[in-house]
């Protein structure tokens, strides 16, 4: 696997689970800050990635699909804008920076942005193995020590081995887990938009002849404007829960949210103010398209109207509410809340794009969550730098990147504010084993005896 499985070999100070993005940008502020501090003990760290290979969203890397981010919000601008891991050192090394600047956009096409990760991935891969599953973790104490200190990982790698990892902090960045409606199985024919492309490649273009995209967001109208330009021969309808597209507010006020600062006035405010950021600021993210798409999705069924000749079909303000096999397609049960009434119509690919759940820490740390405080909703309590809160004597740390909408905002499981949060964790993890190290040098001396 790469790595010792021998506990009594080394104690690494960080264990992170996931690679994609997030860990990927603690990598790097990790690494920049030993390079920035030579005089202190290089933080140790390794990483596990359940893929085989690098991939970050690979099934929607559809032609043309941009980035809903500025380039300069990468892994590491935002944090350190030296970095040698940022956008424009990889264009330079792409020999692409005169070109990009050229094109005149603050916006990369997915697929460029895609390139730029496996890049970072490339110049990271001695720092993670690929392949390996993290499948339990617990906690021990250091030899001498009364309190648990320490973090076991099991490992599980591709060769169905077992080794076990021990470090003084983990940091979970698992991803979202993708969202089927309840009832819903997934087959051959009915599909979440998070495997999408490799779906829609295994099928016979002419085996499509009528599809369905269910869901209002950006993922949602993307694959109905793929399927729409890639299948000139197929009916396509668009199920839309609202009526009709909203568009994305991505203007520079509202856009305030996702910046760094935002952070500390979500996670310091009231539960009012909290409530507020959500119900004035979910159309920045949840449920809304870029005006680009919906404008070209328009274009498209008015080119209709003119030819007087259909194919693209907009079912506004209608749900799924049945799902059946039949045959080699599918059988989809509609109701409309503008009259109530169903209608039953067969497909040969239904695709949801309902989104994701969250990153929910306790389902990789089952018994050893009960270590974990929980809020007045059954929630974790994270603190300011995105660790748990013990309701023990823990002294090992379990960080999180993702799940934390509900402490720090928005901007929790978007890449907006990953470089500056990824810095926070690593400046956390230092200040830690500063604090344990000064603590060991420097015992406190107990009290004299009241005899």
């Amino acid at each position: 696997m790469g790595i010792s499985g021998r506990r009594d070999q080394e104690i690494y100070d960080l264990i992170g689970i996931g690679f994609g993005p997030s860990n990927m940008s603690l990598a790097i502020a990790l690494e920049e800050h030993g390079a920035s501090a030579p005089q202190q003990q290089p933080v140790t760290s390794h990483f596990f990635e359940r893929q085989p290979t690098f991939g970050w969203h690979r099934n929607m890397l559809l032609p043309s699909t941009t980035m809903q981010i500025s380039f300069l919000k990468d892994l590491v601008t935002f944090r350190n804008p030296m970095s040698r891991f940022s956008f424009v050192s990889y264009l330079h090394a792409a020999n692409r920076l005169v070109q990009f600047v050229n094109n005149q956009d603050f916006v990369p096409t997915r697929q460029e942005f895609h390139q730029y990760l496996e890049w970072v991935a490339a110049g990271l891969r001695d720092r993670v193995t690929y392949g390996a599953e993290v499948t339990a973790i617990r906690a021990v104490a250091e030899p001498g020590s009364r309190t648990a200190d320490l973090l076991e990982i099991e490992v599980r790698g591709g060769d169905g081995a077992t080794s076990v990892v021990t470090a003084r902090n983990v940091a979970i960045s698992t991803g979202l887990v993708p969202r089927l409606p309840e009832g819903v199985t997934g087959d051959d024919r009915v599909w979440h938009s998070s495997e999408f492309l490799s779906r829609f490649n295994a099928q016979a273009p002419d085996d499509l002849k009528s599809v369905m995209v269910v869901g209002a967001g950006q993922s949602a109208a993307e694959i109905t404007r793929f399927f729409y330009d890639s299948l000139p021969h197929a009916e396509v309808s668009a199920v839309v829960p609202s009526y009709g597209y909203s568009v994305a507010d991505d203007t520079p006020f509202v856009n305030q949210v996702f910046d760094p600062g935002a952070v500390d006035e979500y996670y310091f405010g009231t539960e009012r103010g909290r409530d507020a950021f959500w119900r004035y600021h979910r159309n920045t993210n949840y449920s809304v398209v870029d005006s680009d798409v919906i404008r070209a999705l328009y274009q498209r069924s008015y080119d209709e109207q003119v030819r007087g000749s259909r194919r693209l079909h907009f079912r506004n303000l209608t749900r799924v509410t049945g799902v059946k096999r039949a045959g080699s397609g599918t059988q989809v049960v509609l109701r409309s809340l503008l009259d109530d009434r169903t209608e039953e119509l067969a497909v040969d690919a239904l695709v949801f794009a309902t989104g994701y759940d969250g990153l929910d820490p306790a389902r990789l740390l089952g018994d050893f969550d009960q270590h974990f405080e929980r809020d007045a909703t059954g929630r974790h309590r994270v603190e300011r730098d995105y660790r748990l809160v013990t309701a023990s004597d823990l002294t090992c740390g379990v960080y999180v990147q993702g799940g934390t909408e509900h402490t720090h905002g928005l901007s929790s499981s978007l890449l907006s504010n990953m470089a500056v949060r990824s810095g926070e964790i690593a400046d956390s993890i230092v200040l830690r084993r500063t604090e344990r190290e000064m603590d060991r040098t420097y015992p406190v001396a107990e009290a004299p005896s009241a005899a």
